[in-house]
């Protein structure tokens, strides 16, 4: 994926959105590559997207890593680092996969989804 798309919209625009690309879908057009999170609440945007989780999903699509590699490049603490990981997956961020280490075994990579996002705030 080329490009997530951190946003703020209302259950309705979630709807129409979904129709919009069912449509698309139903006529064969080819889907944008693209993925959109959307929150009701501009405060939970701005509660996932800290200054600490920015450099971190900066830091993983500049040089995919394990936690310690990327806390260690970081210079963080490495269960804050892994909170903020966890975080960054569940909103779809980033992945965690295992990879595997001729002769050395396995680690867990962590990626970025995307080469890069776009935050999206209404306050009304």
């Amino acid at each position: 994926m080329s490009k997530l798309t951190i946003k703020t919209g209302t259950e309705e625009d979630f709807f129409k959105r979904g129709r919009q690309l069912a449509k698309a879908a139903d006529r064969g057009e080819q889907l944008p590559d693209e993925r959109i999170i959307s929150f009701e609440d501009p405060a939970e945007v701005m509660k996932l997207i800290t200054a600490a989780r920015l450099a971190l999903f900066r830091a993983v699509k500049e040089m995919p890593g394990s936690i310690t590699q990327i806390s260690e490049r970081l210079h963080r603490d490495r269960s804050a680092v892994k909170r903020d990981v966890d975080e960054l997956e569940r909103a779809g961020l980033v992945t965690i996969a295992d990879k595997v280490l001729p002769g050395h075994g396995r680690m867990k990579e962590v990626r970025a989804t995307a080469n890069r996002f776009s935050l999206q705030a209404e306050v009304a």
